[in-house]
């Protein structure tokens, strides 16, 4: 399944689907070839792309797009459909069908033009409806605008911009009412009345209309406003259908309504270019891609955050049960160095031995460690498998009187009070509640006279080239873990952050940081 599946390859399209590809998500863009403008020669009023041809303008698009991964396919969407919560099938024609997360629909329009025969095999040429797109190429040549709504009337006044030659064809309409006919004639625009024959061509140019009088108007260029239809048909498979769109209090024509970011009534799915907007040049209708693509985009991220935040709180949860630390030691014959941790090292080789709890004891090389300096140690883990693996490596070392194993979970079954010398728990990372909890109980588990050694991953690993999990609230720092740790009962002789030299991700040597607690009870 594609993140984005872009029906439509145009301005409009492309730029979303290059937009999206830039951010690095997954586009198809399903494209059936007809473009609005093929029949022009040159796209116009494009900044830094003038006059490009359109054809052109496209390959160069959809390089674009090829260069950051995303793809483009010929064909004709016919239908669409819902997928499961997130997520869309498109039926193409043939039958073959795409899947896509979110759906950017820029179909375009169909422009529909006055009955009137040699006029639509103009379309593009010398028959114009912009101004803005083409009436720099027709400037100073004798226009004819052809009626055919009540905006025609402001469009004669856009074109007598370019000409002052402009003449108003009727076509057989209603004559302007006075307050208009005065500006047509203040601009000195001449109205022809009566209905239009054809459209006369003359060395494969307009030369002129004739008119059902018989006589002829001559003329270099028409410029028509047609009625546009938005190319629909994939988005009423969805249940969007067009509606009337108004420009200076009249209808132009129908589009499918949507915001202006592009989103739709159809949650996931996002329209741009002409087909929401008929009055968008290409300038306007790539604007509209971009914008729909990067709104696509953010709408992907909120949803992947939103199943991130899922997912995160259930590996807190399920991180810390029996099952998936017994599944974790089964995967591999060993999962730790055999090692004693280096904190441990540091800071018992000095002390009297005693009793010792080694919470959290894994597969035993602290246990065995302290053992090997007399210590009588308890070994507590939650996995069954660590602690047989353990009592293995405690039998070889010949030290299996020394060393107990027990199977425990000490936040249900905490130990018993004043009664280790030593406590020792490394690597312990507990949300901050069941942390603060747990290491209350392994305070009160401490002997008189005996002593708490805490070690953990310090939070400043979580930026560094450590990639510790990224669970921020599990980490803590020795100041946090001294805290509650009362004056008149406790003397803290180790608050301290360490370096350490160790293996990283990629089996290189970096340097990472230990939260180290030692403290001794009164």
């Amino acid at each position: 399944m594609y993140d984005v599946v872009v029906i439509g390859g145009g301005a409009a399209g492309l730029s979303g689907a290059v937009t999206l590809a830039r951010s690095r998500r997954s586009v198809l863009v399903v494209d059936s070839g007809e473009p609005r403008n093929a029949p022009a020669g040159n796209v116009h009023n494009l900044l830094g792309r003038e006059g490009v041809p359109p054809a052109e303008l496209v390959a160069a698009g959809r390089a674009e797009l090829a260069s950051y991964g995303g793809e483009v396919i010929s064909g004709r969407a016919e239908r669409a459909s819902r997928t499961g919560e997130e997520g869309f099938t498109v039926v193409l024609e043939g039958g073959r069908e795409v899947q896509g997360r979110r759906l950017l629909v820029a179909t375009g329009l169909v422009d529909e033009l006055p009955d009137i025969p040699g006029l639509a095999g103009r379309w593009g040429r010398d028959l114009a409806h912009c101004p803005y797109c083409h009436g720099w190429e027709l400037r100073g040549k004798r226009i004819g605008v052809l009626a055919s709504g009540p905006l025609s009337l402001h469009q004669a006044q856009l074109w007598r911009q370019l000409s002052e030659d402009v003449v108003y064809l009727l076509n057989g309409a209603p004559l302007p009412v006075p307050d208009r006919a005065e500006e047509l004639a203040a601009r000195s625009i001449p109205v022809v009345a009566e209905p239009i024959a054809e459209v006369m061509i003359k060395d494969d140019e307009i030369s002129g209309v004739r008119l059902d009088d018989g006589r002829v108007i001559e003329l270099a260029a028409i410029a028509v406003g047609p009625r546009f239809v938005a190319r629909g048909a994939i988005l009423s498979s969805l249940g969007l259908e067009p509606a009337d769109m108004e420009m200076n209090g009249h209808v132009v024509g129908r589009r499918i309504p949507a915001e202006e970011s592009g989103a739709t009534a159809v949650p996931g799915v996002w329209v741009a270019g002409n087909v929401t907007n008929l009055g968008a040049t290409v300038a306007v209708a790539a604007a509209a891609g971009q914008t729909a693509g990067a709104m696509i985009n953010m709408d992907l991220i909120a949803a992947e955050t939103r199943e991130a935040v899922a997912g995160y709180r259930r590996r807190q949860v399920e991180m810390h049960r029996r099952e998936t630390w017994e599944e974790r030691y089964r995967e591999r014959p060993s999962i730790w160095s055999g090692k004693p941790n280096a904190q441990l090292v540091a800071e018992v080789a000095g002390l009297r031995a005693g009793r010792a709890l080694d919470v959290g004891c894994g597969e035993g090389a602290d246990a065995v460690w302290l053992a090997e300096h007399g210590w009588q140690v308890t070994g507590v883990d939650i996995s069954t498998v660590a602690l047989s693996r353990a009592a293995e490596h405690a039998a070889a070392a010949g030290l299996a009187e020394r060393i107990t194993f027990t199977g425990a979970d000490l936040r249900a079954e905490p130990p018993a009070p004043r009664s280790y010398d030593l406590v020792s728990a490394h690597f312990m990372h507990l949300p901050s509640a069941d942390r603060t909890e747990l290491y209350a109980r392994l305070a009160d588990a401490v002997a008189p006279g005996g002593t708490l050694l805490i070690v953990g991953h310090h939070p400043s690993d979580l930026a560094s080239a450590a990639r510790r999990m990224h669970f921020p609230d599990m980490m803590f720092t020795p100041e946090e873990i001294a805290e509650p740790l009362g004056p008149q009962d406790w003397t803290v002789t180790v608050a301290a952050t360490r370096p350490r030299v160790a293996k990283g991700p990629e089996g290189d040597e970096i340097t990472v940081h230990d939260s180290v607690l030692v403290a001794h009870r009164r």
